[in-house]
């Protein structure tokens, strides 16, 4: 499936002491590339992994893309990297960020790029994610606001948790083969257009990890541009493999990233009740939280804490 405009795709992976899954993860790329006969440049930019992840792809890999760091300057920021390095160079027509522990499903690519040629106004599309076990992962979400907040800090019957109310969209969707419009899909495989790109800016690196696919898809809303879930596009992802090593700060970033995206997208009334809400869900947690998680809490606290 060659397309018009020099190189199609550029694919990019921010791995992070997951050796072994981002193998398994290239070589389902390498193989749904040929099988759809897509020109694609391969990316992988390393965040200082001490599990021998740079040799080993140099190794099995050596028409990847290396950008091996030693520090670790977050999704977004390495990210970017890559997609200025590729702008730079040979602009693609479409940039794929996928995270290091997918595995790309035959046919998932093309699928995606089709979705994508068939709609110019589309800026991001995302892939049908599934659990390792070919379950369902929702992919795609509304935009967040109150409700999920309510969802994520307070005990709620366990039937509303996969309801529209916190932000999902109905399983039958996913069972069609035809492309759905959301809000934004989840950023573990995210195809995203070069122009849209272009058009709105890069990621932004203020979120070290979190929120920053929806920040993204947000800015390209208010832009115009789209965002689909392409069913037919299907990868499995092994869901938090990398921030799993490191729950504690994991749960901070994830909060503190939050406390951004609500000072950046909502109004002030919004802001206010959303941190009413974290600071009385919060303090819940505080109470029965061993000391090294008190900890944690008292710094989303403090995120959520200013005006």
């Amino acid at each position: 499936m060659l397309l018009p405009s020099g190189l199609t795709l550029t694919v990019i992976i921010v791995s992070w002491n997951v050796r072994d899954l981002l193998m398994a993860c290239l070589r389902s790329l390498q193989a749904d590339l040929e099988r759809a006969d897509l020109l694609a440049d391969l990316w992988v930019v390393d965040n200082g992994s001490t599990d021998g992840t740079p040799e080993a792809i140099a190794r099995a890999f050596p028409t990847v893309r290396l950008m091996a760091r030693r520090d670790n300057p977050g999704f977004a920021a390495a990210n970017n990297l890559a997609i200025r390095a590729a702008l730079e160079a040979t602009p693609p027509r479409y940039f794929w960020l996928l995270n290091p522990d997918t595995e790309v499903l035959p046919g998932a690519t093309a699928a995606l790029v089709a979705a994508m040629e068939a709609r110019p106004r589309v800026g991001v599309a995302g892939a049908q994610l599934l659990y390792p076990d070919g379950s369902l992962q929702h992919s795609a979400f509304r935009f967040p606001g109150l409700a999920q907040l309510v969802f994520d800090l307070f005990p709620l019957p366990s039937r509303l948790y996969e309801s529209p109310l916190n932000g999902r969209y109905p399983r039958h969707l996913y069972e069609r083969e035809t492309p759905f419009q959301v809000d934004h899909p989840l950023g573990a495989a995210m195809m995203v257009r070069t122009e849209a790109v272009q058009d709105v800016g890069l990621l932004d690196e203020g979120y070290p990890l979190y929120c920053e696919e929806i920040d993204w898809c947000w800015r390209m809303r208010r832009s115009g541009w789209k965002a689909l879930c392409v069913p037919a596009a299907r990868v499995v992802h092994h869901a938090g493999r990398s921030t799993g090593q490191v729950p504690i700060s994991s749960f901070v970033h994830l909060w503190t990233s939050r406390a951004r995206l609500y000072a950046r997208h909502h109004g002030p009334l919004t802001r206010y009740l959303a941190r009413v809400l974290v600071l009385i869900g919060m303090r819940r947690r505080m109470r029965n939280a061993p000391p090294e998680w008190q900890e944690a809490i008292r710094q989303v606290l403090c995120a959520w804490s200013a005006p």
